[in-house]
């Protein structure tokens, strides 16, 4: 499959198989994180495989959005290695920890795995759950499986903008920048 028919074929799984990830998987999904451009290549990424009964019992107190996945992966970055910017000190670790989860996304699409990036869980309850180190900022969970044989795109997963409703050439009409003051 070429990478314009992955990146549109994949979509968020919802509904996960109780078949295990082979640990082969596994390695090249976290070596696609590995891979992943950071900001100066700093590799602030910190990913925390959870695949015990006990840590995914503990992941179900943490979010809703489990969807019963036989394994999840837990992104976050250490702000004591993330790169800042020097303008204004903005921290690039949330960049870093996105790319590197995109990235393991692709690559798990790529094996014939489903994934979805779930950005709802209570921050606390990760923390305390896991023992997360002070300095690890969680970003996303990462619910890895195979997809049941039920399991379907979200129907507005082919609904897309026109490019040029999201892609603008060297700047930005006033027309655009009034919509956006409206939200």
């Amino acid at each position: 499959m070429n990478f314009s028919q992955l990146v549109k074929e994949r979509y968020s799984v919802r509904k996960f198989s109780d078949r295990k990830i082979e640990p082969d998987k596994l390695k090249l999904i976290l070596e696609a994180g590995q891979a992943a451009p950071t900001a100066v290549n700093y590799q602030p990424q910190r990913i925390l495989v959870l695949d015990s009964g006990e840590n995914l019992a503990k992941l179900k107190q943490c979010t809703p959005y489990h969807f019963h996945a036989p394994m999840a992966l837990l992104i976050c970055y250490d702000t004591k290695v993330s790169w800042k910017r020097s303008y204004d000190q903005e921290d690039m670790g949330p960049v870093d920890a996105s790319i590197v989860t995109a990235q393991m996304m692709l690559q798990a699409a790529e094996l014939g795995l489903g994934t979805t990036w779930v950005g709802h869980f209570d921050p606390t309850a990760i923390r305390e759950s896991f023992h997360i180190p002070e300095a690890f900022i969680p970003v996303a969970l990462l619910p890895l499986g195979y997809p049941r044989e039920d399991s379907v795109p979200h129907p507005f997963h082919e609904k897309r903008y026109d490019l040029d409703h999201t892609v603008f050439h060297n700047s930005f009409p006033d027309t655009v920048i009034n919509e956006n003051e409206n939200h």
